[in-house]
């Protein structure tokens, strides 16, 4: 709105600098007459340096290392605030049931990078972070290095869903201990164990299969297995002429 003559004398004492920043603070739109400036009246001009002054204040509070912490402070509170344990595992659960997992399946509390195994009190926690439970305990000795296993499993990742097992494919898996070909949790779980015994290992990602599109497994996470162990075989290097083989039996 552009002032007429008699408004003009009530700015007539004004700082001309000013009083041009405060019209194109208040009226952007503000337009030049001749070599002076259409301003406003004294009244809007103190509601205008209230609200510049307000807006000084609250840039200076935001830059205060005072609050800079606070609000920092208040980020690291939220992220490291304990998450909802019940309501992630009854949805554990849930996976694991429409995966048709075994009843007494291991749970995992899993909320980003923060995974918290829930298991029965019978099972036994490595300094390695390998845990098993012992279903039955064979006879007999356990095996050693060169020697032949000859095993059944099921493999299971942690929403319960069965990745492999030798029932299904109809055969037990023959493997030599000693040589690198099993997942080192798995070799480790097995080791101790006797013909004849069943185990559940537990076996977290430090020490579990390796990942990737040509492998059972797409992430890094804990696996379980079901293991029978059903005899351990002693092997043999056999020579004939050109030929050498190892014999198990």
């Amino acid at each position: 709105m552009e002032l007429t003559s008699s408004s003009r004398s009530v700015l007539s004492s004004c700082n001309r600098p000013v009083a041009r920043a405060l019209c194109r603070t208040a009226y952007p739109g503000a337009r030049r007459k001749e070599k002076g400036i259409v301003c406003i009246l004294s009244e809007e001009k103190e509601v205008v340096q209230r609200t510049i002054r307000r807006r000084a204040a609250f840039s200076l509070l935001l830059a205060s290392p005072v609050l800079s912490v606070a609000f920092s402070a208040y980020g690291k509170s939220k992220t490291m605030n304990p998450y909802d344990e019940r309501r992630l595992l009854q949805q554990n659960k849930k996976i694991q049931e429409a995966n048709r997992a075994p009843e007494d399946f291991p749970n995992f509390i899993r909320e980003g990078f923060q995974v918290k195994v829930v298991t029965p009190d019978n099972y036994i926690t490595r300094a390695s972070g390998l845990m098993y439970e012992d279903i039955k305990v064979g006879t007999g000795d356990s095996p050693k290095d060169g020697q032949q296993i000859i095993f059944h499993y099921v493999g299971y990742n942690e929403a319960g869903r069965r990745i492999d097992s030798t029932y299904i494919q109809g055969s037990p898996a023959k493997i030599r201990l000693g040589n690198g070909t099993l997942v080192p949790g798995f070799e480790e779980g097995i080791r101790d164990m006797k013909p004849g015994g069943k185990r559940r290992i537990i076996i977290p990602p430090e020490l579990g299969p390796p990942v990737g599109p040509s492998t059972f497994f797409s992430a890094k996470q804990f696996e379980v297995f079901d293991v029978e162990l059903l005899a351990v075989q002693d092997c043999q290097r056999r020579t004939i002429a050109f030929y050498s083989d190892v014999v198990c039996s």
